[in-house]
């Protein structure tokens, strides 16, 4: 399947104390670029959260936001360190037995001082299981929203394929015309060159009626690449350079087909080909 490098994800996992956000934004480069906007707290994750991405995707500017939020209104445990308060309240006793007037410590002193209260949150290690399971789950939720715009950048471009081929059905049939044209024109000069016994331009006009008069060639290769891009797009995977490779190739042949042309209709298809060329151009610009 064709895959575009245009998509969002975004996943939130509640672990009770703390829930994780993981958002994923995608949009085209030539290259896989991966930018991560993650907090301090789980910024350790970031070489596993890369490893990730890099296994599923392989072109494409890739955004990570990882986000950790505190839950206030989930229960938490609040366990003493007595092992610290045992120590604390000698040291008061100490403390009153050479100064006698010195103030209590308050419960409030006592909760507040550090390391008194037992930390019931999470620690990283408890937290990265969980979090690799979100962040498969968000790629695997980017790679659907790729898919599906990368199906619709396909269907776009099988539709001017279909243009194209029409465009180059319409062009054979005036080939003939323009080939006699041409050579009643070539006619018409040898004659006045052969009048004056100018071998030199005789020789000239020779030429270029066999260079420019003749373009089924071109129309053969732009059937060709147009059977080219179809196959690919029926292959899918990884497409996107090789179809910006065919549309230069089928602008080049136009082109051609263009400064060959000698009479309007044939113009006429040559610009009207250009156009839908730069129309998949730009699509392909979004395939990975």
């Amino acid at each position: 399947m064709i895959l575009s490098m245009t998509g969002f994800a975004a996943q939130s996992r509640d672990l009770g104390p703390v829930t994780l956000h993981l958002e994923l934004r995608s949009v085209n480069s030539r290259y896989l670029d991966l930018a991560f906007r993650v907090v301090e707290d789980l910024r350790q994750a970031e070489p596993q959260l890369r490893e990730l991405i890099g296994a599923r995707l392989k072109r494409g500017k890739v955004e990570c936001r990882l986000n950790l939020q505190n839950n206030d209104s989930a229960p938490r445990d609040l366990t003493l360190n007595r092992s610290l308060l045992a120590q604390l309240e000698r040291a008061q006793a100490t403390v009153r037995e050479s100064m006698p007037q010195a103030s209590t410590l308050s419960v409030n002193e006592v909760l507040r001082w550090p390391g008194m209260l037992a930390d019931d949150g999470l620690g990283f290690d408890q937290i990265l299981p969980p979090l690799q399971q979100l962040a498969r789950g968000a790629i695997d939720e980017l790679v659907a929203s790729r898919q599906r715009e990368g199906a619709k950048l396909a269907d776009v471009i099988r539709d001017r394929v279909a243009l194209m081929r029409d465009l180059v059905g319409r062009a054979a049939p005036l080939v003939p015309g323009q080939v006699a044209d041409y050579q009643e024109r070539l006619a018409t000069r040898l004659r006045e060159a052969a009048a004056s016994l100018d071998e030199e331009r005789i020789r000239q006009e020779v030429a270029v009626f066999a260079q420019r008069v003749d373009v089924a060639e071109e129309l053969a290769r732009l059937s060709t690449h147009l059977d080219e891009v179809e196959r690919i797009l029926s292959a899918g995977g990884i497409a996107g350079k090789r179809l910006d490779f065919l549309m230069q190739e089928l602008n080049r042949e136009a082109n051609t087909l263009g400064s060959k042309s000698f009479s309007s209709d044939l113009t006429a298809i040559a610009v009207e080909m250009k156009l839908y060329i730069e129309q998949m151009r730009e699509q392909v610009q979004n395939i990975e």
